[in-house]
C-alpha cells in the first residue's frame, strides 16, 4: 500500500507528497536556522501520517504536545519519571503502538539526553515480536547527537549519540525510522546525518552550513547561496520518498498549533501615570511584618553550678533532701536535657560517651539523679531526638512499628532510619543529604549517602531519584514513602 502525505506545494503548483512507506525505509533529515519553519514542516508530516502509522516524537521543547488534543498522542513528562520506569513505559509503547509525545522541556540538557537515551534504547532493542513500524521524530537532533563534546559528562554523551546512531543507522530492520531535524548541520553527528536518504533544507546563512547542505543535495557550491534566500516555511526537497532531483517546496497549513509561536509585535500600554511608577517600587504588606525574635539559647550553668551538681551525689546530702521524681517528671526531663542536647550543634557532633557524660550533669541540675538509661539505652535515645523524636514512643504510636524494625539495625543507623520513617509517615519531603548527615552525627554528606546505601542493601529502604534529581525513599516493611524532593533540596 502506498500512502502519500501531502506536504505543501511546488514551484508549479502540484502537490509536493511524501510517500510514506518509502520514508519508512529511508529516514528523513530536516535542517534550517531558528524560525526557518522546522516545527511546522515536521508538524504537518505528523499530522498527515498520524491515521496510518505510529508515532514516538522526542520533544525537548514541549512544541507537540498540542497533537494529543486532536489526534491522541499520549504525552510522557520525561522528567517525572526515573529510567526504569522510561524503559517499562518505551516496551509497553512498542508492544500496544500507541502514539507517544516524550516531552523534556522540564529537564537540563543533561537530563534531556539520559532520557532520550534510555527511551530511545529501550525502543530499539524491543522484543522482535514487537517490531511494528513507527516513525521516530527528534526534535533539536544537535543537542541528542552533538558532533563535539560540551559540558555534559562523557557517559551521557555516549549514551545519546549511541541511542540516536542505532535509531539511524539499524533502526529500519527493526520498524524504527528516524525523522531528525536540527538548527546546524554543522554540530550534528556526521555519522547520524549520514543514514539519512531523504532531506529538506531550509533557510540558513552560515557558510559551513551551506555548504553542507550543498553536498547532501549534490548542489554546486555557488547553488548554496539560494538557502539565505528561503522565505519561511520554504524547504528545498530532495529524496527517494520526495523527489528525486532538488525540488523547492512551499509547506502547507497545519491543523493543530504549538504552545509557544513566534512573538509578534504589539502596541505598548499607555504611557505609564503616577500610580503605574508608584506601583512598580510598591513595597509588599510582607515585607514590613515585624520578623519574630530568636528564640533566647538555653542557658549554660555555670561553673561552680557544675561543680556543686557533680560533687553533690558524692555526699549523698542532695540526693536525702530532694524529692523522687515521678515517671512523667522524669521522662520529661529527659527529654528536655536530650533536646538541648540536640539544639546546641557544637554539642551533638561530640562523641556519645562525652555527650552522656554532658547528660548526667544536665539531668542533675533539673533535680534528676538518675536519668535511668545507662550509656547503650542513651545512644538510643540521642538518634531518636537527632530525629525529632524527644518522648519515648508509646505503645500504639505509627511509630513504634518504625521503633521495632529500627531496632534490626546497628545502633548508629536507628536515629537516621525512624527519621525518613517520621518523614514518610507524614508525607513531607524526602531529608537532605545535610540533615541526614547530622542525625547521624557527622559534618560528612558523604557518610550519609554511604549509610543510605548500607540501608537500601539491607532492604530497610528503597531509593528512587528521577531525572530531575528530585529523591523519594520508601519503607517496604511499613509500606511508607516520602514525598519527593527536588534535586537542590535533596543536597541542600
Amino acid at each position: 500500500m502506498t500512502v502519500a502525505v501531502d506536504m505543501g506545494s511546488a514551484p508549479d503548483g502540484a502537490t509536493a507528497a511524501m510517500d510514506l512507506e518509502e520514508l519508512l525505509a529511508t529516514r528523513l533529515l530536516v535542517q534550517g536556522n531558528s524560525g526557518s519553519g522546522k516545527s511546522h514542516l515536521l508538524r504537518r508530516l505528523l499530522e498527515g501520517s498520524a491515521k496510518w502509522v505510529q508515532q514516538v516524537i522526542v520533544d525537548p521543547e514541549g512544541d507537540f504536545v498540542t497533537l494529543s488534543d486532536r489526534f491522541g498522542h499520549v504525552v510522557v513528562d520525561g522528567g517525572a519519571h526515573s529510567e526504569a520506569e522510561l524503559r517499562r513505559l518505551a516496551l509497553r509503547i512498542r508492544e500496544q503502538r500507541v502514539s507517544v509525545v516524550l516531552t523534556l522541556e522540564g529537564l537540563e540538557v543533561e537530563g534531556q539526553m539520559r532520557a532520550a537515551a534510555t527511551f530511545l534504547s529501550t525502543l530499539f532493542d524491543a522484543p522482535r515480536e514487537h517490531w511494528y513500524p513507527a516513525l521516530v521524530v527528534v526534535d533539536e537532533a544537535q543537542l541528542f547527537a552533538p558532533a563535539v563534546a560540551g559540558e555534559v559528562s562523557d557517559e551521557v554523551r555516549r549514551l545519546s549519540l549511541g541511542a540516536m546512531t542505532n535509531l539511524m543507522c539499524r533502526g529500519r530492520k527493526r520498524g524504527l525510522a528516524g525523522v531528525i531535524a536540527t538548527q546546524r548541520l554543522a554540530k550534528l553527528a556526521k555519522n547520524v546525518a549520514a543514514e539519512a536518504s531523504n532531506f529538506l533544507m531550509g533557510r540558513t546563512f552560515l557558510d559551513i552550513d551551506m555548504a553542507r547542505a550543498a553536498d547532501l543535495l549534490g548542489l554546486e557550491r555557488r547553488q548554496a547561496e539560494q538557502f539565505r534566500d528561503l522565505a519561511r516555511g520554504h524547504f528545498i526537497a530532495l529524496g527517494p520518498a520526495l523527489s528525486r532531483r532538488p525540488l523547492p517546496i512551499r509547506i502547507g497549513d497545519v491543523e493543530t498549533q504549538a504552545r509557544s509561536s513566534s512573538p509578534k509585535l504589539m502596541p505598548l500600554p499607555a504611557f505609564p501615570d503616577e500610580e503605574t511608577r508608584a506601583q512598580l517600587f510598591e513595597r509588599p504588606a510582607e515585607l514590613d511584618l515585624p520578623m519574630p525574635a530568636p528564640a533566647p539559647p538555653p542557658p549554660r550553668p555555670s561553673m561552680e553550678q557544675l561543680l556543686r551538681s557533680i560533687e553533690a551525689p558524692a555526699t549523698g546530702l542532695a540526693d536525702e533532701a530532694r524529692p523522687e521524681k515521678s515517671p512523667e517528671e522524669r521522662d520529661a526531663i529527659v527529654a528536655a536535657c536530650l533536646a538541648e542536647i540536640v539544639a546546641d550543634e557544637g554539642e551533638s557532633f561530640r562523641p556519645a560517651a562525652i555527650l552522656f557524660q554532658d547528660f548526667g550533669v544536665r539531668c542533675r541540675m533539673r533535680g534528676l539523679a538518675d536519668s535511668g538509661l545507662d550509656l547503650a539505652a542513651f545512644r538510643t535515645r540521642l538518634s531518636l531526638a537527632r530525629a525529632g523524636l524527644y518522648e519515648a514512643i508509646a505503645e500504639g504510636d505509627p511509630m513504634a512499628d518504625a521503633a521495632r524494625e529500627a531496632e534490626a539495625l546497628p545502633e548508629d543507623a536507628r536515629g537516621v532510619f525512624l527519621l525518613l520513617a517520621r518523614a514518610a509517615l507524614e508525607r513531607a519531603v524526602c531529608p537532605s543529604d545535610m540533615e541526614i548527615a547530622r542525625v547521624y552525627g557527622t559534618h560528612s554528606t558523604g557518610r550519609a549517602k554511604r549509610l543510605l546505601g548500607f540501608l537500601e542493601q539491607q532492604g530497610a529502604i528503597v531509593i528512587r531519584i528521577d531525572l530531575r534529581g528530585g529523591r523519594a525513599i520508601a519503607l517496604p516493611a511499613l509500606g511508607w514513602t516520602t514525598a519527593v524532593s527536588d534535586k537542590a533540596a535533596a543536597e541542600a
